[in-house]
């Protein structure tokens, strides 16, 4: 039986357009989606915006727009950079789809009330609207939300609540025991500090004469569903949960959440309380990337020093980009993002690199008819060795290290090239010319199917070039 395996990004909030950061969350789980069809699994890649809740609807009036004109604008550009990036996703979720996304939304609203998960008080306390949460003093920096710098506005209202506080010892075991395995450790380790701190039940529910634009309460339309219990939906929603069954049995639970850490404790926390109140399974695993920052300072929307993807794609290509956020920094860290690194790490590892390699190997094929060949004993050992840390490497999703057994395995054969010089073995040794050109050509070959996942175009085209035994250019040095 073939193996299913589901990964989703976090939907991307739309008060404004794509930056860099969502670029790197959508090429990273599109690596392990590829990686894993290439195993042979049967692969479900999610993708999708979140388009609810206050932020949205304040952005909107500052712009002196209609909400749902920002929004389609808005969900029309990550649309399109998920295209642009050369993503492989199945699907594109919508939380304002009525007919996709809220059935789901509205099902588990009742399967908690069924549960008495669910209960109406009074709340008052700090809600950061840049979050869509509340917060507690502990969680402020001088007065202020550590992500957003700006001071929470102190709300009062009758909600509905959750009764977040009855799963936690739960989900305390399961994060313990790594039956929902959090990507890095130190992840996993703030999660359990976080809960040893205290976990209170949580407000789901917002009036609507304060927050129109959202999913209404079932059964009482004087409240709007919290966008995050609302928006967590989107992972069962895409698949049929409140639709059709029979997707959704195919699919669940996630194999892998791709998020940025200052969502996890929602993912963390709510989401798997969610789930254990409704009998559903827990996903298997969080990874939770490192952001990209700009002379050391987070990139964000609000604080108006993004990187526009489009504009990076359409000066250096698709896979250059790809490229330099997978291979540049470490998956789980953070890493500060400069046009001039990604300028020197295209000449030294896609044009001096790989292009390199595969055009002097064609060029030499060429010369002595060389076809791609068994490995001989040290080409085996040294595919074999970069086999398995490139396994080893993606299978702890560490792209960047799976990357460099790559670029090693090409630093090798440069190495084989200049010490056999196969340009003076065509005029006096055809013979041993034609198994070293050979070997290398194969390991083209194989480094092109390693690549795949990363950078598909270039691997196609290498693949493509091998074939037809002629190269051109793959990366013009800048």
């Amino acid at each position: 039986m073939t193996r299913k395996f589901y990964i989703t990004t976090s939907i991307f909030y739309v008060n404004s357009a794509p930056h860099i950061g969502s670029a790197l969350e959508m090429v990273q789980a599109d690596v392990l989606a590829r990686y894993s069809r290439q195993k042979g699994e049967d692969v479900f890649f999610l993708t999708g915006t979140d388009e609810h809740g206050v932020k949205i609807v304040r952005k909107a009036e500052e712009l002196n727009r209609k909400v749902e004109e920002l929004v389609d604008e808005n969900t029309a550009s990550f649309r399109d950079s998920a295209k642009i990036l050369n993503l492989s996703n199945d699907d594109f979720i919508r939380t304002t789809d009525k007919k996709r996304h809220w059935p789901g939304v509205h099902k588990i609203w009742q399967e908690l009330d069924k549960k008495a998960d669910i209960y109406k008080g009074e709340y008052k306390g700090l809600y950061c609207v840049g979050c869509e949460a509340y917060l507690r003093k502990i969680d402020l920096i001088d007065s202020k939300c550590p992500i957003h710098q700006k001071e929470p506005e102190i709300l009062g209202e009758e909600n509905y609540f959750f009764r977040l506080s009855k799963y936690i010892p739960e989900i305390e075991n399961v994060i313990k025991k790594d039956k929902l395995i959090i990507i890095p450790e130190a992840k996993k380790n703030e999660m359990l500090g976080l809960i040893k701190q205290g976990v209170e039940d949580i407000s789901i529910s917002r009036p609507k004469e304060k927050l129109v634009w959202g999913v209404p309460v079932p059964g009482d339309d004087s409240q709007i569903v919290y966008v995050w219990l609302e928006a967590l939906v989107n992972y069962i929603s895409a698949l049929g949960y409140g639709r059709d069954q029979d997707k959704f049995n195919q699919y669940w639970p996630a194999d892998i959440h791709c998020l940025g850490k200052d969502i996890l404790r929602f993912h963390a926390l709510l989401w798997p309380a969610m789930l254990l109140s409704v009998g559903l399974p827990l996903p298997k695993k969080i990874f939770v990337h490192g952001y990209l920052t700009i002379e050391g300072q987070k990139m964000s929307k609000s604080l108006g020093n993004v990187i526009d993807p489009f504009e990076l794609v359409k000066k250096y290509g698709v896979d250059p980009v790809r490229h330099f956020l997978l291979r540049e920094f470490s998956s789980t860290e953070d890493g500060d993002f400069s046009i001039k690194r990604l300028e020197e790490r295209y000449n030294s590892d896609l044009a001096n690199g790989l292009g390199n390699l595969v055009s002097r190997v064609l060029t030499l094929s060429n010369k002595v008819e060389a076809k791609s060949e068994k490995f001989n004993k040290e080409f085996e050992s040294k595919i074999k060795s970069t086999q398995e840390r490139y396994k080893q490497a993606m299978e702890e999703i560490k792209f960047n290290e799976a990357l460099e057994s790559v670029w090693q395995l090409i630093g090798f054969c440069d190495e084989k090239i200049e010490k056999t010089k196969p340009w003076e073995l065509i005029k006096n040794d055809q013979d041993k010319a034609k198994e070293i050109i050979s070997q290398l050509l194969t390991v083209i070959k194989e480094v092109a199917n390693l690549i795949e996942p990363f950078i598909p175009e270039t691997s196609a085209k290498i693949l493509e070039q091998v074939k037809k035994n002629k190269s051109t250019v793959l990366f013009p040095r800048l």
